[in-house]
């Protein structure tokens, strides 16, 4: 009896799918719920399971066609195979290795015997005792590790000058052909092969001068979205600084106290969180959405952040983190960005948001222009945290500074509201004792 594989419900407005991978061939065997095959999405990678045990009968539609909801992928039907009985286990019993003993007598006093007319000094023994000696055993020889091994073989092929210009161009050594006696690398060699030409483009030699690879579905949609987002949203940024010192401060003095209590880390997403949270409250036209020719006004706080992925960047949301503490949003965090990584995340962890937080800085960027995700108003850009001279009381002291960026849909957010948003927030990350007093 032949069970069908269906494509499954995909999420809301999802009508349709493209088989990525199939993770099973026609005739292997497959567990009850065991993945069969792999769908992508506009959104995220679904894998679709064995809706029974037994054997993969069919394949259906192959890789890279374009399925809808409710069609047929293939078939899996019933094992024809015998179950077998028990195997008997077999153990290994390992030879019985034989000590080689050689017996020597104990010798007591000597006695004379007459051989051939002479006296012969003769040992005596009891007959009694033995000594008993086994097969000596051979100590392993001492073998150098690779590191040694490697640190050795530069020693007596290199000059010292040469280790030294290596060590400070960051050279490999195991790449240059020495010029001295017995294929000693001196200064000259590495001079010379700094002066040298590059090596060729290996990129270039395997794929040759282009390569055309076709689009991924979640890139498409990356893509459609952002242009929808610039075409749709008069959108605007605006700008400004924070000093990271205290919230720095706050980690260095609790992160081991904290890790130890909840087992998750302190990092600087809570704070943003919960600052941002705070200045939406402030200001509701950051958290509102455009619907025809209405302003909706949302009265809850769902944070989508983005997730830098092999396969593109994933948005998941985090639902009411004004109703977590800051161990809650780090934990859920960590588990949503594992996900997203791991290619585990589902539809229903990227729908919902109202405001978005990315953070450029873990990447090394400065300052940049975040764009809007649609239908959202509102996103806040984090930055590399920079060692700066500030001026603070009148005096020039160095602090750790970051750029903040808030790009907004200017249709329902003035400039007004979105400054006065922004400085919100950079109050809230310099005095971070006010997050906890809800001032």
């Amino acid at each position: 009896m032949s069970e069908k594989i269906i494509v499954p419900t995909l999420g809301e407005s999802v009508t349709e799918a493209t088989v990525s991978k199939w993770l099973k061939s026609v005739g292997e065997k497959v567990g009850s719920d065991e993945p069969l095959v792999e769908l992508e999405t506009d959104k995220v990678n679904v894998e679709v399971p064995s809706p029974s045990s037994g054997i993969l009968e069919k394949i259906a539609v192959k890789e890279g066609e374009t399925v809808e909801v409710g069609a047929l992928l293939g078939s899996v039907g019933a094992s024809l195979e015998k179950p077998k009985d028990e195997e008997v286990k077999k153990t290994y019993t390992p030879p019985i290795k034989k000590i080689i003993k050689e017996e020597i007598p104990i010798y007591d006093k000597p006695t004379t015997e007459k051989k051939n007319g002479k006296n012969k000094i003769k040992p005596e023994t009891n007959g009694l005792e033995k000594l008993i000696l086994e097969e000596p055993k051979e100590e392993p020889a001492l073998v150098l590790n690779d590191e040694y091994k490697q640190e050795e073989k530069i020693i007596k092929t290199t000059s010292p000058s040469a280790r030294k210009l290596a060590k400070e161009q960051k050279i490999n050594l195991e790449q240059v052909e020495g010029s001295g006696k017995r294929g000693m690398v001196l200064k000259g060699d590495l001079l010379s092969l700094m002066g040298s030409k590059p090596a060729p483009n290996l990129r270039k030699q395997t794929h040759g001068e282009e390569e055309r690879i076709k689009m991924t579905r979640l890139r498409m949609t990356i893509a459609k979205r952002l242009k929808e987002a610039q075409n749709s949203a008069a959108m605007l940024s605006t700008f400004n600084e924070v000093d990271m010192f205290n919230i720095i401060e706050t980690r260095n003095n609790y992160k081991n106290e904290f890790q130890e209590k909840y087992s998750v880390k302190l990092g600087f997403m809570s704070f943003f969180v919960k600052a941002s949270i705070a200045a939406l409250k402030n200001f509701p036209a950051v958290n509102a959405e455009i619907q025809n020719n209405e302003i909706v006004y949302k009265n809850y706080y769902n944070i989508s952040f983005a997730v830098g992925t092999d396969r593109g960047l994933v948005v998941p949301v985090l639902r009411n983190p004004d109703e977590m503490s800051f161990a809650d949003i780090e934990k859920n965090i960590v588990s949503l960005g594992e996900k997203a990584r791991n290619g585990n995340i589902t539809i229903e962890d990227l729908q919902g948001g109202t405001f978005t937080i990315t953070n450029g800085g873990i990447y090394g960027s400065m300052l940049s222009t975040p764009i809007l995700n649609p239908p959202q108003s509102g996103v806040l850009g984090m930055h590399n945290i920079i060692e700066r001279p500030v001026a603070i009381n009148g005096s020039v002291v160095i602090r750790p500074m970051m750029y903040l960026a808030l790009s907004y849909d200017h249709r329902i957010i003035d400039g007004k509201e979105a400054v006065s948003f922004l400085k919100n927030v950079k109050d809230l990350l310099e005095e971070p004792e006010r997050l906890f007093l809800n001032v």
